[in-house]
């Protein structure tokens, strides 16, 4: 993806209130702004304009992050029909400067975004069946260069469900994977820009020490990884059915070993050196 200068415009002084955000050299805008501002996100101009959107907050049942993603020819009109949903507090919305997307256009981003927030699994997907559009492969491609744009703008505006989670080792140069070990156990994986991955495959202890209970989230995290089917037992040990992200690399190590753990000295290289020996060298 080609470097880009970004803008964003905050409309209050504030990083969190009402704000837009465009890339030099791309007819797109973005606009966001928080549930409480919603009357003033509606009242702009680009509001009335087609697009495809984002609605963004925590199941109130389960907890879990959640999103909806939409499309409509007059942006206004659409979100104001959303407001009997109770999950969201934040929208996201993207337009089209001049004016050039149709209504084939937005219902191809719309399906194209769905998927792809699927495939990144970082949030519970609000939609059920998404709709799509086949378009000619010169707008197909146009499309999939906006696509590229949003992908762009969604972390610099605070989302980032649309990331793919790191995975695999074989993109992975040699010299950047990290290994941890406990009691004969042993896990692999490697630093990201969103925190830590642990690699597939990976081990990790079956037990869990009397002082983790003294931090619940060690014991919370494991077990809502047991729960989704991360972690499945073989014979004494855990073992990781997928390639898992991390906020950081203390609580991958936590999780692997069954107890608080300092991510910077339990992650080595190969030649032994830790994370914190490489960081500072």
């Amino acid at each position: 993806m080609p470097s880009a200068t970004l803008k964003i415009f905050l409309v209050h002084a504030d990083a969190k209130r009402l704000r837009t955000a465009e890339l030099s050299n791309w007819t797109g805008k973005a606009v966001a702004a928080p549930r409480s501002e919603f009357d003033a996100l509606l009242a702009r101009d680009e509001a009335q304009k087609s697009g495809v959107y984002f609605l963004t907050g925590s199941d109130p049942e389960t907890g879990k992050h959640s999103v909806y993603v939409g499309e409509a020819e007059a942006i206004r009109d659409r979100l104001k029909s959303h407001l009997d949903k109770d999950f969201w507090n934040h929208i996201i919305f993207f337009i089209s400067k001049d004016e050039n997307l149709t209504k084939a256009h937005i219902r191809y981003l719309e399906g194209r975004l769905i998927e792809q927030a699927r495939l990144a699994a970082r949030s519970v997907l609000k939609n059920g069946q998404s709709s799509g559009s086949k378009l000619p492969e010169s707008d197909r491609e146009d499309m999939e260069i906006f696509l590229e744009k949003i992908h762009q703008l969604m972390p610099a505006l605070g989302a980032d469900f649309l990331v793919p989670q790191a995975s695999g080792t074989a993109a992975m140069n040699p010299q950047e994977i990290l290994t941890c070990e406990i009691k004969g156990r042993k896990a692999s994986g490697a630093v990201t820009s969103n925190g830590f991955v642990v690699f597939k495959n990976s081990h990790a202890s079956l037990e869990v020490r009397p002082s983790a209970h003294k931090y619940p989230y060690v014991v919370n995290l494991r077990q809502k990884l047991i729960d989704d089917g991360t972690l499945v037992t073989e014979g004494d040990t855990w073992i990781f059915t997928r390639d898992t992200e991390f906020p950081s690399p203390s609580s991958a190590a936590t999780v692997i070993h069954g107890g608080t753990a300092n991510g910077l000295t339990a992650w080595k290289n190969k030649k032994g050196r830790t994370l914190k020996e490489l960081e500072s060298s």
